[in-house]
């Protein structure tokens, strides 16, 4: 019998197993059993998906040509490299936005392109900041506008730009509403008509296909050598927006995520090392965490907070000096935004503490008009993983509440956010993360709906905390070649999560708590002992301190540096005590 110490509700989902299959993997590709075992847990079924999975390279990657529109927006560009027309790049105000931004802006200015940029703050609606971009244009004297992570849902805000002489080529990886916009092109993986196979690319991703494909046109067509432009070079920004939404890190994302990452050790962005000297990282040694608990937030703050196109100017800069005051200003925007975060979300944990009802509905809707708006996306995502529920995050200014969505796989947002249009003045996103902006006196509706359609579609079984778990194994298994092998699967990330094992072990002797929250544990297995660390775990210290327990734990395996020794470390991510 085992009693777990984090939450009495959460459920460990045991790896399937398939013993005959098993071996086949090892003897196919010579990897450690427990890696093939976590590619059995994944429902890996073919030699081919594996062979894709632990070598695809970048010869691998799809040919931008499989967009529907691509020529038709390589054309107009073209045309307008010829003719030295103005073009505008307008990007959303997020981290996938921003690099999508910086990308095109630097492209084209290596094609010797008149290019102007513009980022809307956050705290302009999606209507107004399209007509204020429509304003930018007309002021700069641009005839071409390319928006990047944005416009899928802008068909009626997109008519003025035509009507003004101003073409407009949409690139975007947002879920469409019924109205297209009608525009030179729209590049967009989940049209219903397109034919591009990797419906998951992030708007930073459909950018570098736009500028694939003029490379492309521009190489064939004799105009530039392809020593001309490297896209590689490129691929850091690709890495960065689509570790920082979220993109799903298989198939064809997960080559960009991992040739980018790469990239970080050779970047020449002057902007982006001060921002990785702000965040103390190792351009050589950046990881997927990194990327998203050390660097997007700090690029993220500024369109929570503060001004977003600073963003598109700090990857751009090449000045050290201006480039490494900018990357601290950014650092101070975000521990402004973490002050806020903090304040909103401890008010946030405070009511549902005092409010324990709204759990026994199967999604949490909440709105105020004491929370900032840039931060709710962060608290609604921390609210949805702690209860395991779908949930809304509204911030109300000026009779207008903007709303944050985060779910959970049993329950996608889309559907249900369609049939609330009524009530919406706009929305967009994922099926798993998006926004709304709607009028405070429909909230309460909105709300009723939301989550009537929650506790219709859920079991209760879907609501409940889960740990998915991908192989069983022993300490001896825990050796430097091992995670050596697992390196095969990374990037880890979303799609593509780090592996959790687990196995029993015995305690050495009492936990010590570290950083005030955190426990270190030392456990044994076969007179072995190795060092754990379980964050967030500190309160549950005194169930822990009688010596020689018996411990189920699942876990996270990592190398660990402490004064240049390396040893094996168990990220704790959840125990059970067996008794």
């Amino acid at each position: 019998m085992t009693k777990n110490l984090l939450n009495q509700s959460l459920t460990w989902i045991f790896p399937k197993e398939d013993p005959a299959w098993h071996e086949s993997i090892v003897k196919e590709f010579c990897i450690h059993p427990v890696t093939a075992q976590l590619l059995v847990s994944r429902g890996f079924s073919t030699f081919e998906d594996i062979h894709d999975l632990l070598y695809a390279k970048l010869p691998n990657l799809l040919a931008p040509s499989l967009f529907v529109e691509m020529k038709a927006a390589v054309d107009r560009i073209h045309k307008a490299l010829q003719d030295k027309e103005n073009i505008l790049i307008y990007g959303d105000n997020d981290v996938d936005g921003i690099t999508g931004t910086t990308l095109l802006v630097d492209f084209f200015t290596q094609l010797n392109a008149n290019t102007f940029y513009y980022i809307p703050n956050r705290t302009s609606s999606k209507q107004n900041s399209v007509l204020d971009a429509l304003e930018y244009a007309k002021k700069n004297q641009c005839s071409l506008l390319i928006t990047v992570d944005c416009g899928i849902t802008a068909a009626k805000e997109i008519e003025h730009l035509v009507k003004e002489n101003i073409d407009v080529i949409v690139t975007d990886h947002h879920e469409p509403t019924d109205r297209i916009p009608h525009c030179v092109a729209t590049l967009n993986p989940k049209l219903i008509s397109n034919n591009y196979p990797n419906h998951e690319l992030t708007g930073v991703g459909v950018a570098f296909k736009l500028a694939h494909a003029l490379t492309n046109m521009l190489v064939s067509s004799g105009e530039i050598s392809t020593k001309n432009i490297d896209l590689k070079r490129f691929l850091d920004l690709v890495a960065l927006g689509t570790i920082a939404d979220m993109g799903t890190l298989q198939g064809e994302n997960r080559i960009l995520a991992r040739y980018g990452l790469k990239q970080f050790g050779k970047t020449k962005r002057i902007g982006l090392l001060k921002l990785l000297e702000v965040c103390e990282l190792n351009p050589s040694k950046i990881t997927t965490a990194d990327v998203a608990s050390k660097i997007a937030p700090r690029l993220n703050s500024l369109g929570r907070i503060a001004n977003p196109r600073k963003g598109v100017e700090l990857l751009l800069l090449k000045d050290p000096i201006k480039a490494e005051n900018l990357a601290i200003e950014l650092d101070l925007n975000n521990i402004e935004r973490q002050k806020i975060e903090r304040k909103d979300s401890d008010e946030i944990e405070e009511f549902i503490e005092n409010n324990k009802a709204l759990l026994q509905e199967k999604a949490i809707v909440l709105f105020s008009d004491k929370w900032h708006p840039g931060t709710i996306p962060i608290i609604a995502a921390r609210i949805a993983k702690q209860y395991n529920r779908p949930t809304t995050v509204i911030a109300i200014e000026d009779g207008i509440g903007k709303g944050s969505l985060r779910t959970i796989p049993e329950f996608p947002l889309l559907n249900i956010l369609k049939d609330s249009r009524d009530l919406l003045l706009n929305f967009g996103g994922h099926d798993y993360a998006a926004g709304l902006s709607i009028k405070e006196e429909n909230i309460p509706e909105f709300k009723e709906l939301f989550i009537a359609a929650a506790n219709k579609e859920l079991a209760s079984l879907d609501v409940l905390p889960k740990l998915q778990l991908d192989a069983k194994v022993s300490f001896k298994d825990l050796t430097f070649d091992f995670l050596e092998s697992l390196s095969l699967i990374e990037p880890f990330g979303m799609g593509n999560p780090a592996p959790i094992l687990y196995t029993t072990v015995k305690q050495s002797w009492s936990p010590k708590v570290v950083g005030g929250k955190h426990l270190k544990l030392y456990l044994e297995q076969d007179e072995r002992i190795l060092e754990g660390i379980a964050f967030n775990f500190a309160e549950m210290r005194p169930l822990l301190l009688k010596k020689d327990l018996f411990l189920e734990i699942a876990f996270t395996p990592q190398v660990n540096i402490f004064l240049n020794k390396s040893s094996i470390q168990l990220q704790i991510k959840d125990i059970k005590i067996k008794e």
